[in-house]
């Protein structure tokens, strides 16, 4: 109860402490260094503490132990590392600009010199003894394994998973003497992709210069687009596809990138009208994010009060303390009283339940009448086009939906309130398109839009998907819309250290995974937080010839 008090969720608890054991921190260490004097720190500490007491109880490693623990029993026994010293004499590592600071740690343990530590000790190992005979070599020391690294500090864009790009940027410095062989000639992609690519990621400083070059020709230029708001940028971008179709191009050769989740609904709604079919990559459909469907339920509730499954839904999100005791105790009521689940909660007395839960439910009827008022006038007179947009916001603001997921330390829950804003701007476009819309009007809408059957022609789908998704894949087309300041560069980036050079990165990546025609696209005006406001062109775009 006093981790929710300061919002400290299990889910970024679980992020920080992961981030924690990627830098090689323990409970131990961290509570030396932390603020104690912040009390949400020092409940941190103390769970943080306390995961690690339940993991020894249990005799448990957790993701981040397997490398972490090994890099502290290599530390402190050094006839152990000996043993895989020896046994190891040529590593490999792939995607090394990827590697966090424990994986690093690990690697550099690996290619110490062995070190001749003599002792034939047992040591256990996950129940098992083992026993390793008394190095040979009891002079000289062994000399430390062969290593290779491959990776490109140019595609170096998980900072937020704890990739920390100085592994790469800094390996000659870290082993002297290695020898660095650049792999400069691409066999993906076009020369002119390849000129947009170098020029692009030639203005970041913390990296090593290489050109890439192809001998498949200069091919198609690349196409810019600059559309006046995110559905005429969506509705160029399918009307290509449609074209590209029609010359013979298959859908699954075709792929849509864009920095941010929420940047996908302009997308999906054109795509679905102009019949495209498409699949988001390593994410969920718009309407079917959990976010969303919550938003949803809480507009429902005021909509159609008798919809059971809607109000139960909204019950406990955000949390309230209502669990399936007193969700039972609220349908029992509503049956003994012949009245509607929602109707039950404007009796929260009569239910049986503690009062800090009689509270609870109070404040959740009190938001949806609150809302109802607004969305559904008593007059019969036509309530005004902003209600839907002003309720829903009311509805999200005045449950704590809003503030949980700001609260939250979780990366995900950012991406979450960007994705409910977006819900907000398509409730003010909405009426913007139907003045006289009701609350019913924009439900019916979003389920056709959210309910549109997959089409699929034999050729496959468009794969929709972010720039950090793309990593590793390439696609014959592909659309890299949104270049837009705020966007790509993300707006959370210009105040982090290497934010900006690591958003180029992004970009580049994004760049370089087409092989033979690639479109840069952006909105003059984009609806961000449920205001449409002016777009100004990236920064990148400008450093393309």
């Amino acid at each position: 109860h006093e981790a929710d008090a300061f919002g400290l969720t299990p889910a970024s608890v679980q992020g920080r402490i992961s981030k924690l054991k990627n830098e090689l921190a323990d409970a131990e260490s961290y509570a030396r260094q932390a603020n104690m004097s912040d009390p949400a720190e020092r409940v941190f500490v103390e769970v943080f503490a306390d995961y690690e007491k339940s993991l020894r109880r249990a005799n448990a490693f957790d993701f981040d132990d397997l490398i972490a623990q090994t890099v502290y029993l290599f530390r402190a026994f050094p006839h152990v590392a000996d043993v895989y010293r020896r046994r190891f004499r040529h590593i490999l590592v792939d995607e090394y600009q990827d590697t966090n600071h424990a994986q690093y740690s690990l690697i550099r343990e690996l290619t110490r010199p062995v070190s001749g530590a003599s002792g034939a000790e047992p040591y256990s190992s996950g129940g098992m003894m083992i026993f390793e005979a008394e190095p040979s070599a009891s002079g000289p020391e062994l000399e430390g394994a062969s290593l290779t690294v491959v990776g490109d500090s140019d595609q170096s864009i998980y900072a937020f998973r704890g990739a920390d790009i100085r592994n790469i940027s800094e390996f000659e410095r870290d082993f002297p003497g290695a020898e660095v062989v650049l792999l400069e000639q691409n066999y993906r992609s076009t020369q002119n992709i390849l000129s947009a690519a170098n020029a692009v990621i030639g203005n970041n400083f913390d990296r090593k210069d290489k050109k890439l070059w192809t001998d498949v020709g200069a091919g198609e230029k690349i196409v810019g687009f600059t559309g006046y708001s995110q559905h005429d940028e969506a509705q160029f971008v399918a009307d290509e596809i449609d074209r590209l179709r029609k010359a013979g191009v298959g859908y699954s050769d075709m792929a849509v990138f864009y920095r941010t989740n929420s940047q996908s609904r302009a997308l999906e709604e054109i795509f679905i009208r102009s019949a495209v079919p498409y699949k988001i990559m390593g994410g969920t459909k718009f309407y079917e994010r959990a976010e969303i469907k919550d938003a949803l339920a809480y507009l429902t509730a005021v909509a159609n009060p008798a919809d059971e499954m809607a109000v139960r839904r909204i019950l406990n999100r955000p949390r309230r303390g209502i669990g399936d005791v007193t969700e039972t105790a609220i349908a029992r009521y509503a049956a003994e009283e012949q009245i509607t689940f929602r109707d039950a909660l404007a009796n929260a007395s009569a239910l049986g339940v503690g009062p800090k839960l009689q509270t609870a439910i109070s404040q959740l009827d009190a938001v949806l009448a609150e809302a109802s008022d607004l969305m559904l006038p008593a007059s019969g007179e036509l309530p005004p086009p902003s209600a839907i947009a002003q309720g829903l916001t009311l509805l999200l603001n005045k449950s704590g939906y809003l503030d949980a997921l700001r609260r939250s330390k979780d990366p995900q829950d950012e991406a979450r309130v960007e994705n409910l804003d977006e819900f907000v701007a398509v409730a003010r476009e909405f009426a913007r398109n139907n003045p006289e819309g009701t609350i019913l009007d924009f439900l019916t809408d979003v389920a056709l839009v959210s309910d549109a059957d997959d089409l699929d022609d034999g050729s496959g789908s468009v794969s929709l998907m972010t720039l950090h998704t793309a990593k590793g894949l390439e696609f014959d087309t592909v659309f890299l819309t949104g270049v837009e300041e705020d966007l790509i560069p993300h707006r959370i980036s210009t105040g982090e250290p290497g934010g900006p050079q690591e958003e180029r990165r992004l970009f580049y990546v994004g760049i370089t995974r087409a092989r033979k025609r690639l479109y840069l696209s952006l909105a003059m005006t984009r609806a961000q937080f449920g205001e449409v406001s002016a777009a100004m062109p990236s920064r990148f775009l400008q450093e393309i010839p």
